[in-house]
């Protein structure tokens, strides 16, 4: 009467081992580790890699505990964080600038559960530790470098429509236009009005000095602003995960300031560093009237010019005026060159980067052109061509001596671009490990005393069914961690209320099967009839009750931001897990102990 089929039992089994496997890395303990990763694009982290850091370990006499290579670089895990600390040293100095060296926690479960793709939850700030920062963005520098834009946008506007001026300047986040001629002045405002409609012009002075001032208009400087702080966001983000740090929280915080957690990062230096990484892209004309090796031999740099090496090591003089930035940039994908198979990296301009670019090349025909990555202040020339036509439609491609990866990771970095204004921080708070481990020790202490004071109450009232109930209550804490996991979720403080929660409401659902048994019972119903009965209708009640909560929950995910979004999650997933463990599991461990006996004539409840 009550059994379930095989096939049942198979499933819940099988469900409840894959449970077990996925929550198993979670109470392996992290240890300190250091985290070698890339700094700029010529630098890899691959088996060479991996043999410098083992090799320079060795030769230190230092200890670890595990070495490995994954996607974002080279791992070390090391018994204490003493070591873990003459390793950091040793390292940063033995690698230099081209890759960061940053402490880090890493998870000791066996590789076998690695293997399976069984992996520890990630741990917010506020469990992990690691370090926060408020960002504030320097609103006026972006609306001056908005302007200095415009300057040559105008210069090269009142060219093409041969409009005679005097000169044109910057002053603050004003352009100023001189003229001689009022007609000319007159003729100037008119096009730059048909073709700039976002500028205010204003006209100034008299006689042979008659100024054009063009200056944002205020819906123009406030969307100016917006973009600025969105890009930003975007290249923050673009850093932050080209270099691994898991789990980082970046985030808008008023109309100025955003709000920086990573999470693990112990080193405030180090996070610094990888919020001030950026790499853009020059393209300037090579400076062919003067003799590069001879500059370089005797250090004398012609005026205007500076001297840079190329990939082979040939030196270059380029130009000191750029002729074109990395801003015009919006877009840069990593391919092939069509006509010698080469890895290349295919760039597309904006409009104007698009117009400037065409201009260049078609007065530049027969000159070299210098194209210029730089990195952490430092710049490569990464490809010097001699232009062989106008170049028009805005595509760009790169090429020259890279291969495969590196063009994918100067894509990356181009397309992370450098940020649109200054940013300066203004709050900057780290939160040690040890405070994490602290608010873990306690968040568990909480839902563990909870659970054995519900354990304790369910054995002694209820007896062999209030045992049943607690069975299936840890069964729901278990599955709800593997999901969890699975998810690779960030579990953070309001993360384990939501947990606790949780428990404590996922005990209704067996209480009221177990009442209901009690009331067939009491109706004068035979044992197995009142189980039948009790699990088949308490399920509407359980179904209905869970549901109105998550309804609740959902509202909370949705509407929610940070912490509460994470106690929605976990409130959410344990409603779902807590029906699954209290009419599924509970039946099937019921059905396995009283489903067989024909004789039953009592039951403990």
């Amino acid at each position: 009467m009550n059994r379930y089929p095989l096939w049942k039992y198979l499933l819940i089994g099988a469900i409840l081992l894959i449970g077990v496997l996925y929550t198993l890395p979670n109470f392996f303990p992290e240890v300190p580790a250091v985290q070698v990763t890339p700094a700029r694009s010529a630098a890899k982290a691959d088996a060479a890699l991996l043999e410098r850091v083992e090799a320079a370990l060795k030769a230190a006499n230092i200890s670890y505990e595990g070495v490995f290579l994954d996607p974002t670089g080279v791992k070390v895990r090391f018994p204490d964080t003493d070591t873990q600390l003459k390793a950091k040293d040793l390292l940063a100095a033995q690698l230099g600038d081209n890759f960061v060296v940053a402490l880090n926690l890493l998870s000791s479960s066996p590789r076998w559960l690695a293997a399976i793709n069984a992996l520890p939850m990630y741990l917010g700030l506020d469990l992990r530790g690691g370090v926060h920062f408020l960002l504030q963005v320097d609103m006026k520098a972006a609306v001056n470098k908005a302007a200095e834009r415009y300057v040559n946008d105008l210069r090269t506007l009142l060219r093409e429509n041969k409009i005679l001026y005097s000169g044109i300047s910057r002053m603050g986040s004003s352009v100023q236009i001189r003229f001689s001629d009022p007609a000319a002045r007159a003729e100037a405002a008119k096009v730059i009005e048909k073709n700039y409609q976002e500028l205010a012009l204003r006209e100034q002075g008299e006689g042979s000095e008659l100024l054009l001032a063009a200056t944002l208009k205020p819906e123009a400087e406030k969307r100016v602003q917006e973009l600025a702080l969105q890009q930003n966001l975007t290249t923050l983000r673009n850093r932050v995960n080209e270099l691994g740090v898991a789990e980082p929280i970046i985030q808008q915080q008023g109309s100025d300031r955003i709000v920086v957690q990573l999470p693990g990062v112990q080193d405030t230096a180090k996070a610094k560093e990888i919020l001030g990484r950026t790499a853009t892209l020059e393209i300037r004309l090579v400076d062919e009237t003067h003799d590069p090796l001879e500059a370089a031999r005797t250090g004398n740099i012609p005026l205007g010019t500076e001297l840079y090496r190329d990939r082979d090591g040939t030196p270059l003089l380029v130009k000191r005026s750029v002729v074109l930035t990395g801003d015009r940039i919006t877009d840069a994908q990593p391919g092939f060159d069509s006509r010698t198979g080469e890895p290349a990296v295919h760039v597309t301009l904006d409009g104007t980067g698009a117009r400037i670019f065409k201009n260049v090349t078609r007065e530049n025909v027969g000159k070299r052109m210098a194209i210029l990555l730089i990195e952490k202040g430092q710049a490569e020339v990464i490809t010097a061509p001699v232009i062989r036509e106008e170049i028009g439609g805005g595509r760009v491609q790169i090429s020259g001596r890279m291969n495969t990866e590196e063009a994918r990771d100067i894509a990356l970095l181009l397309r992370a671009g450098a940020l649109a204004a200054p940013m300066e921080i203004v709050e900057e708070r780290t939160v040690g490990p040890s405070l994490g481990r602290e608010n873990i020790e306690k968040g568990f202490n909480s839902t563990l005393y909870g659970f054995v004071a519900i354990a304790i109450f369910m054995s002694v009232y209820y007896r062999a069914f209030g045992v049943i109930a607690v069975v299936a209550l840890a069964t729901n804490v278990f599955l709800l961690v593997a999901i969890l996991s699975m998810l690779q979720a960030t579990l953070t403080l309001p993360g384990i209320a939501g947990i606790a929660l949780t428990v404590g409401m996922a005990i209704d659902a067996n209480v009221l099967i177990i009442e209901r048994i009690r009331e067939e019972l009491r109706n004068g119903n035979t044992p197995q009839a009142a189980i039948h009965a009790g699990y088949e209708r308490a399920f509407d009640t359980i179904l209905d009750s869970n549901i109105t909560t998550l309804i609740a929950g959902f509202a909370l995910f949705w509407l929610g931001s940070g912490p509460v979004r994470g106690f929605a999650v976990t409130l959410c997933l344990g409603i779902l897990t807590s029906i699954f463990s209290a009419v599924m599991v509970s039946r099937a461990i019921t059905n396995l102990i009283y489903g067989r006996r024909r004789r039953l004539e009592r039951l403990p409840v």
